[in-house]
């Protein structure tokens, strides 16, 4: 699932060509939207909060979207093909005089009115990436339930926005935590904040990269590395599932750097 800088960077692709366009023409493709049109309203701006997408436009109106897994916004001028997928995959079309923005996959769609965008990311914590980024209460957040586990804490959008497996995978093993560790037992704040750091400077780089090596194949620690050895040790990494049911991920851990105890 794309994390917080991704959604971030196409956010920010999104702001930059669409910022100011007034629609010509838009297509849903959805039932629940299928008869919107929303011709006529300018763009004013595009902005990721955690791993959700707003598009905010005139008349007080928020075009809402979520990739999870597979979902994802492409951006094309007047006549050129359309790459990101078949026809069928096609959820919604936002099309400007100059660009043309094409969601595919997008597994959460929907229009509301811009002052109650709360009830669609209401509920989220603190935005890792945000200017305004609230680190007491991400803190709090986390360490209001001492006995859960550091891993499921950090991926909780509700204590924090912007976290997916890659990052609590590579917080934990550059901070020494087994994945199973409870919260109680760890220094939140240094997890948060070497958290936020990463996804700050990977914004910029526009890869996902823990190990500072901008490299194919060389960009992480442990995640995604299962049977390898540990670039620090050289014990095999190990992964597993931990989560509750319907929200378990893979987790990765070098069982020499990340002990139990």
């Amino acid at each position: 699932m794309p994390e917080g800088d991704t959604v971030w960077r196409a956010c920010k692709r999104l702001n930059q060509a669409l910022a100011g366009q007034e629609l010509v023409r838009t297509d849903f493709r959805v039932p629940s939207l299928a008869t919107t049109d929303l011709s006529g309203r300018t763009m004013l701006e595009v902005v990721a909060r955690g791993k959700h997408i707003l598009m905010r436009l005139s008349g007080e109106l928020t075009v809402h979207s979520h990739f999870r897994m597979d979902g994802s916004w492409h951006l094309y001028r007047p006549g050129e093909r359309w790459r990101g997928g078949p026809d069928h995959e096609i959820r919604v079309v936002l099309e400007t005089a100059p660009w043309t923005a094409v969601g595919y996959r997008l597994p959460v769609l929907d229009l509301v009115a811009t002052g109650k965008e709360d009830t669609v990311v209401g509920h989220l914590g603190p935005d890792l990436l945000s200017p305004s980024f609230d680190r007491a209460l991400a803190i709090a957040n986390v360490e209001s339930d001492p006995g859960r586990t550091v891993s499921e804490a950090l991926l909780d959008q509700r204590n924090l926005a912007g976290i997916g497996n890659f990052y609590r995978t590579e917080v934990c093993f550059l901070l020494g935590l087994h994945p199973w560790r409870p919260v109680e037992a760890v220094d939140v704040p240094a997890a948060i904040d070497l958290s936020r750091k990463l996804m700050k400077a990977n914004v910029r780089n526009g890869a996902q990269v823990s190990t500072g090596i901008d490299r194919p194949g060389q960009r992480s620690w442990v995640f995604e590395r299962a049977g390898k050895p540990c670039r620090r040790c050289g014990t095999t990494i190990l992964s597993s599932t931990l989560g509750e049911p319907t929200r378990e991920r893979v987790t990765y851990w070098c069982p020499a750097c990340q002990p139990e105890a």
